[in-house]
């Protein structure tokens, strides 16, 4: 039986690949078994290399044939060139009974016998289950996403929990098929049965750079997949979210004068809400009360008239606290004491610590009160020891804080506690503080980030979340209206209280100068809610993030020598995010222009046609050397196959994708279809439609 399979023997071996002379009987392409006709010699076809009990599983990439002279020596004679044939195969796995793995650990030697492949073997590599065979989803590849051309017969299958759990990328040039890859494989990811049962809980955020994959997941109402759009009139992300990179990355202040005085407002800013909050007296006001003691002891005022305001408006912002009971501090000495100053009318100098201030002071009574003010500072400093550390914490913490108090109060106390001259450092920052009251003024770049509300949201962390990875329904069902913000852009998905398993952000409108902060700052909050998870739970919500069109995300040139946000973001995900269960699906048309980190990370990779001579270089260095010869089949790869290799298939291997139904909006444009007709654009509904974007924005801001 086994001499009935060969079809010649090996002539070289290395440690990738074979050298097999074939048979001088073997006249054809195939041979005749017992139960069909095999193939033979076909490029993407596979071999058998029997070594002991194993069977080398073997994928042939050449097809030669050479001419040799068969000369006498005896008689001298010459007789006419004979044709030999030749294939070459590189190893990729072997049979060990009814198992196959990927690799090879006993090679074969030379004149070795070599066999056709049966269907008892293509069952095995191409892991045909028989029967109601329950899956092993760590160990089987079973989820179908494409059938092999060498045998249509066969079902490329690949192994879900590896393809998502190390990362995967998707490569192709333009219009090779990359959108419609990405959706046959998450349609075929949500059509499966597994052992009986359907995906209900799955979590897949799309980044979709160009508005293709709105209508591509309407599956039927068996499937559940219930995918939410979020376009740009959705898309809103607090602005408060946002960290002190983000900030930087943001409104580029300079690294010397304007980047300590922001972190120092922002810190401002968010300690004063943070101290509301536990009822402490918030930093601006301790600020301006050691302000007011250290003016009036270095004679700093010069009119009475300024110490006098000053001290009432301190003490009324202090007697609001206490009637609104926002502080449970004792302020009632401070209070009184600020009374006195600002209702002295005595014809005095007050002279203090070598200093004089001129005004209708008396100086017995402002030297007492500011004596008691400074013990009661005292007394509230050594209260709250650990508040400035607290401060320094957060800062990048998803803490709301007013935008606008930021730019225009807290700047001008980070200045007065600068050891610069103030108006120095007031004109170092000007220009910053411009920046930043410019971009919220824009509607088109402070619309997404929300800086146009100004307003705090109950719960915002939870309900962004929630919204973005498809819970929303949860908040939406237990929460008043009044206290869903994101009620309003719930989409095709309202009133619908199952959950969404995919979440399409339509990125296509939006502002190419807040296009990287806007996807590093999500994918940042998933990052850091999916690693705060208790260590017993951690991985118990799997979270894919796809990012279409990654080359805009994470490039690996830097633009304007400025270390690109987003870039950072994915790529700390790509290194941490599979311990806590988020993985990055990343698809690109120029794969050398992405982040080297994000694609060393990647272990499963599903390639298109590549026609650049430097992509497809990149890509030969991304990959395993035994895969070399299956790429040099990327040029020609016709449309909807791709080469699937890594973790996620049991050997490499030449698949045509299952065709996506519904398809992504990704088709060509048919020039001349459209050229032959005679029919006029809409300019002035296009136009209104584009206007009337801003204007709904501007009405909301107003």
């Amino acid at each position: 039986m086994a001499n009935e399979r060969n079809i010649g023997r090996i002539v070289s071996v290395d440690s990738l690949s074979v050298y097999v002379r074939l048979d001088d009987d073997l006249k054809s392409l195939y041979k005749s078994g017992y139960e069909e006709i095999y193939p033979v010699a076909r490029i993407n076809s596979y071999i058998i290399i029997p070594v002991g009990a194993e069977r080398i599983v073997a994928m042939v990439n050449r097809v030669m044939t050479r001419e040799e002279t068969d000369l006498s020596k005896s008689s001298g004679t010459i007789f006419l060139t004979e044709s030999t044939r030749y294939l070459s195969a590189t190893m990729v796995g072997t049979i060990e009974g009814r198992n196959y793995i990927q690799g090879v650990y006993n090679y074969p030697i030379l004149d070795n016998p070599v066999w056709y492949v049966t269907r008892e073997d293509l069952n095995i590599i191409f892991d045909q289950k028989e029967g109601q065979e329950r899956i092993d989803y760590k160990d089987d590849y079973y989820l179908p996403i494409g059938t092999s051309p060498a045998f249509p017969d066969f079902q490329v299958k690949i192994n879900p929990d590896r393809l998502f759990g190390k990362h995967t990328a998707i490569l192709g040039n333009t219009g090779s098929g990359k959108s419609c890859t990405l959706t046959a494989l998450l349609q075929s990811l949500f059509q499966f049965q597994y052992n009986g049962e359907k995906l209900r809980s799955a979590h897949v955020v799309i980044f979709d750079t160009n508005g293709e994959y709105k209508d591509a997941f309407k599956l039927d109402a068996k499937h559940k997949v219930n995918p939410f759009w979020i376009n740009d009139e959705g898309l809103k992300v607090p602005y408060w979210f946002m960290n002190y990179d983000d900030m930087d990355y943001l409104f580029e202040p300079t690294t010397g004068t304007q980047g300590p005085i922001l972190k120092r407002a922002l810190a401002l800013a968010k300690s004063q809400i943070a101290a509301e909050a536990r009822k402490l007296i918030p930093k601006l006001y301790i600020n301006s009360l050691s302000a007011l003691i250290d003016t009036i002891n270095s004679g700093g005022y010069k009119a009475k008239v300024a110490i006098v305001d000053d001290a009432r408006n301190i003490c009324d912002a202090f007697k609001k606290l206490l009637n609104e009971k926002k502080t449970d501090f004792n302020l009632s000495k401070i209070c009184d004491a600020l009374d006195s100053i600002s209702s002295q009318n005595s014809p005095n100098h007050v002279y203090r610590n070598g200093n004089y201030v001129n005004g209708n002071f008396d100086s017995i009574i402002v030297n007492d009160a500011i004596d008691v003010i400074v013990s009661e500072l005292e007394i509230y400093r050594e209260s709250l020891v650990e508040q400035t550390s607290s401060e320094n914490r957060n800062i990048d913490s998803p803490v709301f804080y007013d935008f606008k108090h930021l730019i225009s109060s807290c700047f001008d106390f980070a200045i007065k506690e600068s050891a610069v001259g103030q108006d120095k450092m007031n004109e170092y920052v000007s220009t910053l503080k411009l920046r930043m009251q410019s971009f919220a003024d824009d509607i088109r770049l402070a619309s997404p980030l929300m800086l146009d509300k100004q307003e705090n949201i109950a719960n915002s962390l939870v309900q962004f979340l929630a919204y973005v990875l498809g819970d929303y329904c949860d908040i939406y069902n237990k929460e008043a209206e009044d206290d869903n913000v994101y009620h309003h852009y719930y989409g095709d998905s309202e009133g619908d209280d199952t959950h969404s398993q995919i979440t399409i952000i339509d990125m296509s409108l939006l502002p190419f100068q807040v296009l990287e902060t806007i996807t590093g700052l999500i994918g940042r909050i998933i990052l850091e809610f999916l690693s705060r998870f208790e260590k017993s739970k951690r991985g118990s919500m799997p979270v894919v993030i796809a990012l279409e069109e990654a080359q805009n995300y994470i490039p690996e040139i830097n633009k304007k020598d400025r270390e690109s946000i987003s870039r950072k973001v994915f790529e700390r995900i790509a290194r941490e995010g599979r311990k806590y269960g988020l993985s990055l699906l990343v698809s690109s048309q120029r794969p050398s222009e992405l982040s080297k980190t994000v694609l060393s990370q990647c272990n499963s990779f599903i390639v298109h046609r590549i026609q650049n001579p430097d992509d497809q270089v990149y890509i030969r260095k991304l990959v395993s050397s035994a895969n070399s010869e299956i790429l040099n089949q990327l040029p020609t790869l016709p449309q909807q196959h791709v080469i699937v290799m890594g973790d996620c298939v049991r050997t490499p291997v030449v698949a045509k994708m299952n065709t996506a139904s519904p398809k992504p909006n990704s088709n060509n444009p048919e020039f001349i279809q459209n050229w032959l007709k005679e029919e006029k654009v809409d300019y002035q509904g296009v136009a209104n439609k584009w206007m009337e974007i801003d204007s709904k924005n501007t009405e909301n801001n107003n």
